[in-house]
């Protein structure tokens, strides 16, 4: 293969192809770095009031069935090693109108991670900062990232990097500090207060093990790095499995970390900041500004990454004519990106000045638990009905797992609130419908749905 003036690759026969360069270290530390290890944060104190102060129980739960789902990532990433993720799986095993369908449930997590990310860097700087209004962080973080995208700037994999090992370096001090607050406590609680003690509730921990799967998204990006690394059949599903477990093991121990220093959940300031009280507990003012600078930045970067991403994606949604050509598709004439796809992405992120924090993290989680549920499907359907692999070890590996899968993604989809499913359903039928309208009632085949970042 030859290079391309565009830095892809081309064949012997001509076809143009990504170049395949990363090996196992590059596509776990992309999955890790995707995820922000400081995440566990996000939804700290609302899912910890959620579960009455069993936030790493319900980190337990959610890493059991996201342990299963990539499993079943990994699976189908060995069939169709190229880029596309959920909406690929789907699309191969049941078909083009099923294919849309998951893509249009991703669709719904990437319009709302950039609004989250807007929705924390308001809350936590107007904490820092409260003589600035949060509404006022939060117009002007949009308008700076939206003018970003239209720019065309990008955020490069060195700051990604960069701001990893800030992230690292804040863990490793918090962890310290932390331990070192909870040595100096007069009557410490015990340990394993987190997991099973206290008011423990089935059904708590079960709604907030449902919020977390927000957290565990990374494992899912890794899967679209197929056509850019060598020998993707074997590297890729072990840096999804190594990012699922090195991610879960993380948010569990932060989480327990937090709760021994700050075990009086009910007394939070805010259950939207909470991780404020939890940082000013265990190391003061030093300890919240150090957490405040390396949080902001990192959610300021995937904002920047998360709305480039979907202006992309909405580009090339228009362009095979899935939406609009005339609005999605327009690319500006001197910067050359997809400027109006970037202002609408903008406008739909200002919905974080009156969407709930809890309610745009459940929406995340309702998407993937949709597309997650269809990826385990697809193991069944491509493995063990189409290839005809359910005898023995083949059982396991396609049939029992699988539907492991699928009963714990329903199960936590299920245990969403009811406001969520509301907001999510209305999702769905247009999504349906806007089928219905692209296929002349089924007349014609469903579009493909571009879901690649395009540049």
């Amino acid at each position: 293969m030859t290079d391309s003036p565009a830095g892809s690759a081309v064949d012997a026969a001509g076809t143009r192809s990504l170049k395949r360069t990363l090996g196992l270290p590059a596509t776990v530390f992309f999955g890790l770095a995707y995820m922000v290890p400081l995440t566990v944060f996000t939804t700290y104190g609302i899912v910890t009031t959620v579960t009455a102060g069993h936030l790493p129980m319900a980190y337990i739960f959610t890493l059991a069935a996201m342990l299963v789902t990539a499993i079943a990532y990994a699976n189908m990433v060995k069939a169709f090693p190229v880029a596309g993720s959920a909406y690929t799986y789907t699309q191969q095993s049941f078909g083009a109108s099923p294919g849309f369908m998951a893509g249009w449930a991703l669709l719904l997590d990437y319009l709302f991670l950039p609004m989250i990310n807007f929705m924390v860097i308001g809350l936590y700087l107007n904490a820092a900062l409260p003589a600035v209004p949060t509404w006022a962080i939060i117009i002007a973080t949009i308008v700076l990232v939206t003018a970003m995208n239209v720019l065309g700037i990008r955020v490069a994999a060195s700051l990604n990097a960069a701001l990893v090992a800030i992230q690292a370096v804040f863990i490793v001090v918090f962890a310290v500090m932390g331990f070192l607050a909870i040595f100096g406590q007069a009557q410490p609680i015990s340990p394993l207060d987190p997991f099973i003690g206290g008011d423990f509730e089935f059904g708590a921990i079960a709604a907030g093990a449902a919020i977390l799967c927000l957290s565990f998204l990374g494992f899912d990006a890794v899967s679209t790095l197929s056509e850019e690394t060598k020998d993707p059949q074997k590297t890729i599903p072990r840096a999804i499995v190594i990012c699922t477990l090195g991610a879960g093991a993380m948010f569990v121990f932060l989480s327990w970390l937090g709760h021994l220093v700050f075990p009086d959940w009910g007394t939070f300031t805010d259950a939207d900041t909470a991780a404020v009280d939890v940082m000013s507990q265990a190391g003061g003012a030093f300890l919240t500004a150090f957490f405040t600078a390396a949080y902001v930045a990192g959610a300021t970067a995937s904002a920047i990454a998360s709305q480039v991403s979907v202006s992309r994606i909405l580009f090339s949604m228009g362009r095979d004519g899935v939406l609009p050509r005339g609005v999605f598709a327009v690319v500006h004439k001197r910067f050359r990106t997809p400027y109006v796809a970037a202002l609408i992405v903008g406008g739909v992120s200002l919905l974080a000045l009156v969407f709930p924090l809890e309610l745009a993290s459940s929406m995340v989680s309702f998407g993937a638990l949709i597309a997650f549920t269809f990826v385990n499907l697809s193991v069944l359907k491509h493995y063990a009905i189409d290839k005809k692999r359910y005898r023995g070890y083949d059982a396991v590996k396609y049939v029992v797992l699988p539907l492991i899968g699928v009963g714990l993604c329903l199960w936590l989809w299920t245990s969403l609130t009811a406001e969520t499913f509301r907001v999510g359903i209305g999702w769905v039928v247009v999504g349906f419908i806007w089928l219905l309208v692209l296929t002349r009632g089924f007349r014609r085949p469903a579009p493909k749905l571009d879901l690649t970042e395009t540049t």
